[in-house]
């Protein structure tokens, strides 16, 4: 069982999703990341041992790779594709509680702003990292942050913005989420974003890449 596993990092960290995808040139024609998740499930694998032993170590790889400019957006992309590909097949035992996640992660881009890669990315990495993801896509409004931090109880949240323009909003909703929901853990990010503006603002944590918030979701956890 310890192969099968050990081929499907190999798949999430180089971007193999399924035996159809021609990327990367070296693996082509063989199994991807959907096809051997599949099989490991259907030969009586756990859920939690696909997600805990070949999933989130993947995804931290890539991750670091990420952080150390080892490889950049595009095979970040294709790794997440491959994870998601893999996660497909684990999500039904997670929905019936018969597997177990970390816990559940709010992201959305602020109000007044549509970019969404860097949200994109930061929400793959975190479900690759053993999480429940619910994203709320871009324009994102202070009420529906609310919204859905009340409709998941416990929940840890995360802002992205992009713009200058749109970082007044990102304060604009941490303050509102402070004034009605304390203790929640709020995590920001975002090209125009640091680590000054976070504890300015009172968010708990900032990141300039995705691993880095991975990392610190399991601090929470651990």
């Amino acid at each position: 069982m310890d192969d099968i596993l050990s081929k499907i990092s190999s798949c999430v960290e180089f971007g193999k999703i399924d035996k159809a995808s021609p990327y990367p040139p070296d693996m082509k024609g063989q199994d991807g990341a959907d096809e051997l998740t599949r099989k490991a499930i259907d030969d009586g694998m756990k859920p939690g041992d696909i997600l805990e032993k070949a999933l989130i170590p993947a995804m931290a790889i890539v991750g670091d790779k990420f952080s150390r400019k080892e490889i950049y957006v595009p095979q970040m992309l294709m790794a997440a594709k491959s994870m998601s590909s893999a996660m497909k097949h684990l999500k039904p035992f997670f929905q019936s509680g018969e597997a177990k996640r970390k816990g559940k992660f709010i992201i959305g881009t602020v109000a007044g702003d549509l970019h969404d890669i860097g949200k994109n990315l930061v929400a793959m990495m975190i479900e690759g990292g053993g999480w429940e993801v619910i994203d709320l896509g871009v324009d994102v409004g202070t009420d529906k942050f609310i919204k859905a931090i009340d409709e998941n109880p416990g929940a840890v949240i995360g802002l992205s913005a992009l713009l200058t323009t749109t970082m007044e909003n990102m304060k604009k909703t941490v303050t509102a989420i402070r004034e009605k929901k304390s203790g929640i853990k709020i995590l920001v990010g975002g090209a125009p974003v640091t680590k000054e503006y976070c504890e300015k603002i009172g968010a708990d944590y900032y990141s300039p890449d995705p691993q880095g918030a991975v990392n610190y979701l399991n601090q929470i956890v651990s």
